[in-house]
């Protein structure tokens, strides 16, 4: 920045914290560390403050503002990201704007099955007020104890129960977005179907905050499911786990919630390191398959059909062993196991495929080989990926199913998708965010 620039800048710094008052924003080092940094600690970035905005005319402030001084923003929710769209540059002259203090359910409808709520709001805090309602909200991840709407939306997150529900493309029906130029488009309709042009906001619905920033949704309720079953089995065969989703489709009136892949050695890998885990079965077989079935009725004989499927699958021999949760706790059990699990061209490596079979969102962990240097290890990060990513394409998969694009895989899409789908994805960006404030550096690479 030139001179000019920099005491445009600075005035709009001191502007944007008297706007917001003395809980509005943070600019101890030592404070700021937790939004400067990626999960995983890949990104290490830095900003001039944190702005925590309580209110949607206050981000659309904000925006104004620096849209006005050229000043970057960085729009945040939980911070749980993987690949590091939620996080600064090092470059350190941008702002981060978190919208955690944003955190309230604005309005619920039982009879309508609709929530809407800020984009701040924490998904488990949104799932519990859904329950209390006595209704459902499926969205459910590993990070939902932390991880806010505003991030799922903007990530599109999926999470365990994809096959029932869809993603979060599926379960928004209206947002409330501050666009770049600190106008607010209000689409919070609570309508199913509406034809009167295009469908906006699906422009913001997994755009990693690189369009405009998500204040707030409307979302799609369900009714409360009143019999849950859950299974685990063993599998000798990968290549059986298909037709075996298949069937247990068919067998349970398609009330399949979760259908997830578990390899052998990703469950050791979670035996050893999350404590209060037990092996599931008295023998370790190849390969598990955790699946779960519901119904909002009583009595629905979920059970009955789920023991007929488990029966007809060992006698077809798809299945080797396998066990029905006797209890809620049994149940718990099965899941810390599967979220357990995050944690020949290179020798040793250590492959661990698990994920989500129904929707296809299959992750792909490789863990170091035993005795292997970390930073040599991690240096060899962009050939694993390409090798990893490459079998992918060749099955016309994506590179991403969860966690978005963020910095992590940016270069990638260029080799992976076509230059007319990256010509329009900068098209869009240039039409709302001609000057680049918004997310700078993310999703798109460079032209």
């Amino acid at each position: 920045m030139n001179d000019s620039a920099l005491a445009n800048a600075s005035a709009t710094v001191e502007h944007l914290k008297a706007l917001l008052g003395p809980k509005g924003w943070i600019d101890d080092p030592h404070a700021m560390e937790p939004y400067l940094v990626e999960e995983r600690g890949l990104y290490h970035g830095a900003a001039r403050f944190v702005l925590r905005p309580t209110s949607t005319d206050e981000v659309a402030s904000i925006v104004k503002l620096c849209g006005e001084a050229r000043v970057p923003i960085y729009p945040q929710g939980g911070n749980t990201g993987l690949c590091g769209g939620g996080v600064p540059w090092e470059d350190g002259t941008g702002i981060v704007l978190s919208l955690g203090r944003m955190n309230k359910v604005r309005a619920l409808d039982a009879l309508n099955f609709t929530l809407v709520a800020d984009a701040g709001c924490i998904l488990a805090d949104i799932q519990q007020a859904a329950s209390d309602a006595d209704r459902l909200f499926p969205l459910s991840l590993g990070a939902e104890g932390t991880c806010q709407i505003g991030g799922n939306l903007s990530t599109n997150a999926g999470g365990i129960a994809v096959l029932r529900y869809g993603s979060m493309r599926d379960l928004a029906l209206g947002l409330e977005v501050v666009l770049p130029d600190g106008r607010v488009w209000d689409g919070l309709t609570a309508l199913r179907k509406d034809n009167t042009g295009y469908d906006l906001k699906q422009l913001f619905i997994g755009a990693e905050g690189t369009l405009g920033i998500i204040t707030a949704a409307t979302l799609k309720l369900f009714p409360k499911p009143r019999e849950v079953e859950t299974a685990l089995l063993g599998l000798a065969r990968v290549e059986d786990a298909m037709t075996l989703f298949a069937r247990a489709r068919a067998a349970t009136g398609d009330q399949l919630t979760g259908f997830e892949l578990m390899p052998r050695r990703g469950l050791e890998f979670a035996l050893k390191h999350v404590p209060g885990l037990r092996d599931p079965l008295s023998t370790a077989y190849p390969w598990y398959v955790l699946l779960q079935v519901s119904s909002s009725q009583t009595e629905s004989g979920l059970r009955a059909a789920l023991e007929g499927f488990l029966a007809g699958a060992m006698e077809g021999d798809l299945v080797t062993d396998g066990t029905i949760a006797d209890s809620t706790a049994q149940a718990r059990d099965f899941w810390r196991l599967r979220e357990g699990l995050v944690e020949a061209r290179i020798p040793g490596a250590r492959p661990v495929a698990f994920g989500h079979v129904g929707d296809g969102n299959v992750h792909f962990n490789i863990t170091q080989p035993v005795g292997a240097d970390r930073n040599a290890f991690i240096a060899r990060w962009a050939e694993i990926n390409h090798l990893v990513h490459d079998i992918v394409q060749g099955f016309g998969g994506s590179i991403s199913a969860e966690h978005g694009i963020g910095r992590l895989k940016r270069d990638e899409l260029t080799r992976y998708k076509s230059p007319v789908a990256l010509d329009l994805m900068r098209r869009v960006k240039a039409a709302l965010d001609p000057d680049g404030i918004m997310n700078p550096g993310k999703v798109l690479p460079p032209a």
